[in-house]
């Protein structure tokens, strides 16, 4: 039997347990990335005053770290690759934890995504094979330059990336303290990467059929298992989206072989994004049978209460993920639960390296809203 095929009473106000985590409510804060780093890759200090604000959504997950220098997607993008970020990390999760929060840390390796002059290393992008993304990068500069044309993955760095994210993992959940990781499979990144049309055109056993094209992330996902656990590893999936110059013609062959496989390795979560292109939620959902996190955002409107409340009712999905709705409101749950009105997301102030536009947000108990500020959302 499927969480996805039964009503259900709950709502999104509602607690429930994922695994050894009690959360009270169904909100989960998806990962964004916000360019917060110091330039050796750590969060700079008032990043745990953001994610601290954020701690009374059921489950934080973090903007995207990188698991290696090789992995680094853009400059002030923070990591998950050594001993010093990690420690940096503590901060960040023992202030979501003293203010009552659960966060997992979302690893997200840019595969073919990047430029030398963006990173740690230096070093060049190495993805499925010889592709470049068609978006611009930020640079050591502040600069977006076009991304690099990248190389051709070889076994051995296909093997060390394997490592690479498994020793992240433990990091994350050893040194930095974090509930749990999310491994970013989604939004054009390396996972994606390998199952994607355009973006693997090898002939070998890691491309070509759709078995041979989910074969890197289902040996990701066992190594990472194999490292922290099956209850402290969740994996996102976005099949069908054409974000950033990604190209599936047809999703379900690939995705829900490799949906079903994974159910058995007992995760605590898929955290799964659904589009007009592909009804990613009606199809893979009901090959589910774990917590299904669902994302109905993407490259659209923001989400709103409504639409959370519907899917957890339908029994679709157990919980729902909000981006912009958390970014702009620290106490997203306790507006709905006040039914108030939401602050609107500033757009020029979404990126940037300082604490602006990032933990200046006010929450309900700081008094009235500024004027420019609306409900938009509700």
């Amino acid at each position: 039997m499927t969480h996805t095929d039964t009503p259900t009473n709950a709502g999104l106000l509602t607690p429930y347990s994922l695994g050894r985590l009690s959360l009270p409510n169904r909100l989960v804060m998806a990962p964004m990335t916000r360019y917060r780093g110091t330039e050796d890759g750590r969060p700079q200090p008032f990043v745990a005053d953001y994610y601290a604000q954020r701690a009374g959504a059921g489950l934080i997950v973090t903007e995207g770290l990188w698991p290696s220098a090789a992995g680094q997607s853009g400059w002030r993008i923070p990591g998950m690759a050594d001993a010093a970020q990690a420690t940096a990390w503590r901060a960040v999760t023992d202030a979501v934890h003293a203010a009552g929060g659960r966060i997992f840390a979302q690893l997200m390796h840019g595969g073919r995504l990047g430029h030398p002059e963006g990173r740690v290393d230096g070093s060049r992008p190495a993805g499925p094979s010889a592709v470049a993304a068609p978006e611009r990068v930020v640079l050591r500069d502040g600069s977006r330059q076009p991304s690099a044309v990248p190389r051709e993955m070889t076994e051995e760095d296909i093997a060390r990336t394997f490592a690479e994210y498994a020793e992240a993992a433990r990091l994350a959940v050893t040194t930095a303290g974090f509930d749990g990781v999310e491994l970013h499979g989604a939004n054009s990144y390396l996972p994606h990467q390998f199952l994607a049309d355009n973006t693997n055109l090898r002939t070998d056993r890691w491309g070509g059929s759709p078995a041979n094209r989910r074969r890197f992330p289902l040996r990701l996902v066992r190594a990472v298992v194999d490292a922290v656990g099956a209850e402290r590893t969740a994996l996102r999936l976005s099949p069908g989206n054409p974000q950033f110059g990604m190209v599936e013609a047809d999703p379900a062959p690939v995705y829900r072989p490799l949906v079903e496989e994974l159910d058995g390795l007992g995760l605590a979560y898929l955290h799964l994004t659904d589009n007009d292109r592909y009804p990613a939620l009606a199809d893979l959902g009901p090959r589910w049978t774990g917590t299904l996190v669902a994302n109905v955002g993407e490259n659209g409107p923001a989400t709103t209460r409504a639409q959370g409340e519907a899917l957890i009712a339908e029994g679709r999905a157990q919980l729902v993920s909000y981006g912009r709705a958390f970014l702009a409101n620290p106490d997203l749950p306790a507006r709905f639960a006040a039914g108030a009105p939401l602050n609107e997301v500033v757009p020029e102030r979404l990126y940037g390296w300082g604490p602006e536009g990032y933990t200046d947000y006010p929450a309900l108990a700081d008094g009235p809203e500024p004027a420019a500020l609306t409900d938009a959302g509700r």
